[in-house]
């Protein structure tokens, strides 16, 4: 094949490197399914960079609901915005690529936004964690420090039910008959989205020494196509002052003030704060680092609650111990007007502003935050 890029070694030394085939396609599935970088997310969306999360290979698609199973795409991915990504892969060698594959795309897209649901993606998602603790940290790299698994997974059935889908082709070379294709498809079809990833592989060889360098590229964001699509949704830069604000506009100034009261009071008694990129809703996670372990010592939110994480606390100790959880849960309770019951153990237990306005709520509030940060700050801290 022709075409060269160049390493340029510590010694200042051009080293041509060839473009060079896959050995096989599964050698390129698998280098997907293991990077799914290589889906290139900053150029799929350059305001708001795609994360992946890979939810299976080989996910099979039925014709008919409930049926058995007639396909079998290569891969599906969620990104951040929880939108289910179809992804076929193929080598330019394998002459399907330039117009069969297409119709075999647009098969899958048809009937899995009819056939599949939100309960048998999350499935196959589980299947390829290999624990919880894998599942948790895979969803808030994708997501963030301030991520909501229920919210995230409605996100993704809402996503699916609309026909909100990406599908992308994969190959080391997208021929120009795929391309047009391609381009095509996007320009027309909103609210899904048809992409093109060529993922180039470059090889340097010498002395038995052999260096690899992959080159993605996306194609069919067409002019026409981001301005028919609108270019997806923006994200905030949230800081206090545009956070307070919001407070005030949707909830009134008495719970815009709670709300200042209590960062300025948790300000000094946590080792930093999370602020979230949301594009209507912000969020401020206060977090305590011990060592290499990270708490989240809550959430406050523009929807006027501040919320215990308790789905994130029973992660680590001493909140994995249940006992210490309801201790927690009971000092919560002690805050005039809130009752959570035992489920908020394992989920969230949302205070509103509005309901720590009176001083002595406040102080309640203040208590249970205050034992819980020094439930975390006695822990031993991992190296």
């Amino acid at each position: 094949m022709s075409g060269l890029i160049y390493l340029l070694n510590d010694d200042l030394k051009l080293l041509p490197m060839q473009e060079t085939t896959y050995d096989s396609e599964s050698m390129l599935q698998k280098l997907l399914a293991t990077h799914p970088a290589l889906l290139a997310g900053e150029q799929v969306n350059v305001d708001r960079p795609r994360r992946w999360l890979l939810v299976t290979r080989e996910m099979s698609v039925q014709a008919e609901h409930d049926g058995p199973a007639r396909w079998s795409l290569d891969h599906l991915f969620l990104d951040q915005d929880a939108v289910p990504t179809l992804v076929e892969v193929k080598r330019s060698c394998d002459t399907r690529i330039r117009r069969e594959v297409v119709g075999q795309m647009l098969d899958y897209a048809a009937n899995a936004t009819t056939h599949w649901s939100v309960e048998q993606i999350k499935s196959r998602f589980e299947n390829t964690c290999a624990s919880e603790e894998e599942r948790s940290a895979v969803l808030a790299e994708l997501l963030g420090e301030e991520y909501e698994v229920e919210k995230f997974w409605q996100e993704v059935k809402d996503n699916l039910e609309a026909g909100r889908i990406r599908m992308i082709f994969l190959a080391d070379t997208i021929p120009t008959e795929l391309r047009t294709v391609v381009e095509f498809l996007n320009e027309q079809m909103n609210p899904a989205e048809v992409l093109a990833v060529e993922v180039k592989q470059y090889v340097y060889r010498e002395a038995g020494r052999e260096v690899k360098t992959l080159v993605p590229r996306v194609f069919g964001q067409t002019e026409a196509a981001r301005g028919r699509k609108g270019g997806g949704v923006s994200s905030k830069t949230w800081n206090e002052d545009l956070f307070m604000a919001v407070v005030r506009e949707r909830h009134g100034e008495a719970a815009q003030a709670a709300a200042k009261d209590l960062l300025d009071w948790l300000t000094p008694r946590v080792t930093r704060f999370w602020w979230g990129d949301g594009a209507v809703h912000g969020g401020i996670v206060p977090i305590i680092q011990r060592g290499r372990v990270k708490y989240h010592v809550g959430r406050m939110g523009t929807e006027g609650r501040f919320a215990f994480r308790f789905d994130w606390l029973i992660r680590k100790p001493p909140f994995s111990d249940e006992a210490v959880r309801l201790e927690l849960l009971r000092r919560i309770n002690e805050i005039p007007g809130v009752q959570f019951d035992d489920a908020a153990l394992t989920t969230r237990a949302r205070v509103p502003y509005e309901t720590v306005v009176n001083p002595a709520a406040m102080a309640k509030l203040k208590a249970a935050i205050g034992w819980l940060i020094e439930k975390i700050k006695a822990e031993r801290e991992c190296a």
